[in-house]
């Protein structure tokens, strides 16, 4: 599939979403974060990053098909996000992109506060302290040695 068919495919999926949810996300280096969280993701689902314009977009489809749309952006001083999603999976997903963002941006105490376009109430991660970072790369480490893939968990740990 050609960039320019793969990119109509994905806008054509983000327009069938009903639910938009934005956040805008203050830091001093906007650009660094949105191509880590970027590349980072596109690791398991569609994804890129346009260095010239610094943009780009995350297609939630590992899955099959696309269940959800973010476009990354950045302004002089923020982060700006813009989910497409139904409203059945979009708390989901602002809680997985806004998590990631917050464990990347622990140092500078990131923090994400989804607005749904609707009046909902949107999702809020972070920020996160070094510590909470910490102990969550020490359970997916422990996830990956353990015998079935599912670590023991205490009460009140989180998923993700």
């Amino acid at each position: 599939m050609t960039r320019d068919r793969k990119l109509a495919t994905t806008e054509e999926a983000s327009a069938s979403f009903p639910l938009i949810s934005t956040a805008t996300v203050p830091t001093a280096r906007p650009t660094r974060y949105g191509k880590q969280l970027v590349t980072h993701m596109a690791h398991k689902i569609t994804g890129a990053w346009d260095e010239a314009s610094s943009t780009g977009y995350l297609l939630f489809d590992r899955e099959g098909p696309a269940v959800g749309r973010v476009d990354v952006s950045c302004s002089p001083d923020s982060l700006l996000l813009r989910l497409a999603s139904t409203s059945e999976r979009a708390q989901h997903l602002e809680h997985v992109v806004g998590i990631h963002l917050a464990r990347f941006g622990a140092r500078d105490s990131l923090a994400v506060s989804w607005q749904r376009i609707d009046g909902g109430e949107g999702t809020h991660q972070g920020p996160l302290t070094l510590e909470e970072v910490e102990a969550h790369a020490r359970a997916r480490k422990a996830a990956r040695r353990a015998p079935d893939g599912m670590p023991e968990r205490s009460a009140g740990s989180e998923s993700n």
